[in-house]
């Protein structure tokens, strides 16, 4: 067995902040105790401390102090331990906190109380050099004394005006006030004050960027089952979805008070109705929630990563990850091989995609995806049914999205992109080189080996846009790892500013976004064809990181003029 061995913090000061003062419970004032030295005989009540009382809106002020005798301290000894100590007599009856170091104390406290959706019990130090230092943190279960006030909100609530009501759905139940700040593009992100209420547009799973800063969120579009709306279930903001104008009826710096119980916004901070609020069971602690992760190990972690290695067997499947896993690598094996022995069956239907453009496509038809008869060789744009294959073909082929002009390279750059290995996941070594796409009616797996770089499209259009989805993939290049590295952030600015949720390791860009209507679904995956054709060749042009930005405007100017709004 292991010894866990800590850091001792050297206090000057240490204490206790209750987020809100316990007896009688009041719905404005947090209280602090103070000490010198070590806090455990301040926990213990061995000593007596000081007591601030500060407001728990900004701007905090600190409304009462009582100031107690403090004749001992804990202090460490130097050859380890710890021993009590006497306070020199001009000191134990001086305060043991400044006003700034209560302020520092106020805002920090609201700041995890905000990130814990709950009433905090904190335990804090200042050391030696007056840095504050969070001990640590738990729930602070308050016994309200106010329950006339509680029980009376509803006559409370009707003295503030109605902005919404019974707009949108509900993603994340909760309480929540708040200045408004509406975000109209990614860059609004960077300035996003602190306890403001998010409002947008889209549902977009960018906003995880500033999640633990928000006290609630509002969008126009979006559903309950979004990815987005996930992640503000993870970090409990009230949260509602779909509202249809939220951003033209909400301005930034416009106070207001979201009610995600009962699906109402409100003008103005209603007090009474965030304390209420912050003093309900909180999920994490219910027997559901503790149940549900135990479950969970069995379900999400991943052991089988390499499709390719020796230990990718059904025996070796530890969760019902590696499980799905295991049956999507089998399955897409079958599917390729479905082409190959396509003469063997004279019902299946697959075929090259006859076109202009410079690519060779199998297409591969399991149920819908194309109007052609069983036995041709060759497929016209014209009979692809498949509406996300058609999408993205129609994308690929958008004026001014394939450039067939040659480019120099270099031989650095050139060397540099031959002593990189194929991906295996991508293909087996029987299929490198075939661009291939498997399709039906609403769904298209689509695997691209263009030169020396790799995109993989996996695509879902259902009227039901909660099972609507997007999962794009791309890799690789001729030139050096820079260049590679510099068309892997055009591509995460471009996917990011059109919603996606994206991952970038090194030149490996890994695209997601889901739950949308079919025809927004749709036009994401036109712009991913044209996305595709137009960073074909963009690692040899992109010399400097001034380029990236260059290049991402014109591709907005020819989204703009290819893709429909």
């Amino acid at each position: 067995m292991s010894v866990a061995c800590q850091t001792m913090v050297n206090a000057a000061v240490s204490g206790v902040i209750y987020t809100i003062a316990p007896s009688p419970a009041r719905q404005d004032n947090m209280m602090i105790s103070a000490a010198w030295g070590l806090g455990e005989p301040v926990v213990s009540g061995e000593i007596s401390a000081d007591q601030y009382t500060v407001t728990r809106r900004k701007p905090h002020r600190i409304s009462a102090v009582s100031l107690v005798r403090k004749p001992r301290k804990l202090s460490l000894r130097p050859d380890g331990g710890t021993v009590m100590r006497a306070v020199h007599d001009s000191f134990n009856s001086n305060a043991c906190l400044t006003n700034e170091q209560v302020i520092r104390l106020a805002t920090a406290a609201m700041e995890i109380e905000q990130f814990f959706r709950s009433h905090m019990d904190i335990e804090f130090a200042f050391d030696q050099q007056g840095e504050l230092i969070i001990l640590q943190a738990r729930p602070l279960h308050v016994t309200l004394q106010t329950t006339e006030q509680v029980c009376d909100i509803a006559a409370i609530v009707k003295k503030y005006p109605v902005l919404m009501q019974d707009c949108g759905l509900i993603a994340q139940k909760g309480i929540a006030a708040g200045p408004v700040f509406v975000v109209r593009s990614s860059a609004d992100l960077d300035n996003f004050p602190s306890g403001s209420v998010l409002v947008a547009k889209y549902a977009s799973p960018l906003y995880a960027k500033v999640m633990k800063k928000a006290s609630g969120i509002i969008t126009d579009v979006g559903a309950a089952t979004c990815h987005m709306a996930t992640i503000a279930r993870e970090y409990r903001v009230p949260t509602i979805v779909n509202t249809g104008n939220a951003t033209e009826l909400l301005k930034t710096g416009q106070e207001i008070t979201i009610d995600a119980e009962e699906n109402v916004i409100y003008a103005g901070t209603i007090d009474a109705l965030c304390f209420y609020g912050l003093t309900t069971e909180r999920l994490e602690e219910t027997y559901e929630y503790r149940l549900l992760r135990r479950v969970l190990k069995k379900i999400e972690p991943l052991s089988l990563v390499d499709p390719t290695a020796p230990e990718f067997k059904p025996e070796n499947c530890r969760s019902f990850h590696d499980i799905i896993r295991f049956v999507h690598e089998k399955a897409v094996d079958e599917l390729i091989d479905l082409h190959y022995s396509q003469r063997h069956d004279p019902k299946a239907i697959a075929g090259k995609l006859r076109w202009d453009l410079p690519l060779d496509m199998v297409l591969i038809d399991i149920g819908g995806g194309l109007a052609a008869p069983a036995g041709v060789n060759t497929i016209n744009i014209g009979q692809i049914t498949s509406l996300p294959m058609l999408a993205f073909v129609q994308g690929l082929d958008s004026p001014g999205a394939w450039d067939n002009e040659p480019l120099s390279i270099d031989l650095g750059s050139f060397m540099s992109s031959l002593t990189r290995t194929l991906p295996t996941e991508l293909a087996g070594p029987r299929y490198v080189g075939q661009n291939l796409a498997v399709i039906s009616k609403e769904y298209a797996n689509i695997s691209l080996r263009l030169g020396y770089h790799f995109s993989m499209v996996d695509a879902y259009v259902s009227e039901n846009f909660n099972d609507s989805y997007i999962y794009f993939r791309f890799v690789g290049g001729v030139t050096d790892t820079t260049r590679r590295a510099r068309r892997a952030q055009l591509l995460q600015k471009i996917l990011a500013e059109n919603d996606f949720m994206v991952e970038v390791h090194d030149d490996l860009v890994v695209a997601r976004i889901k739950k949308l209507p079919a025809a927004e679904i749709i036009r994401k995956i036109r712009l991913l064809g044209l996305l595709v054709g137009f960073s074909r060749q963009l690692d040899v042009l992109l010399v400097s990181d001034q380029h990236i930005n260059q290049f991402v405007s014109a591709f907005e100017m020819l989204a703009k003029k290819n893709i429909t709004q």
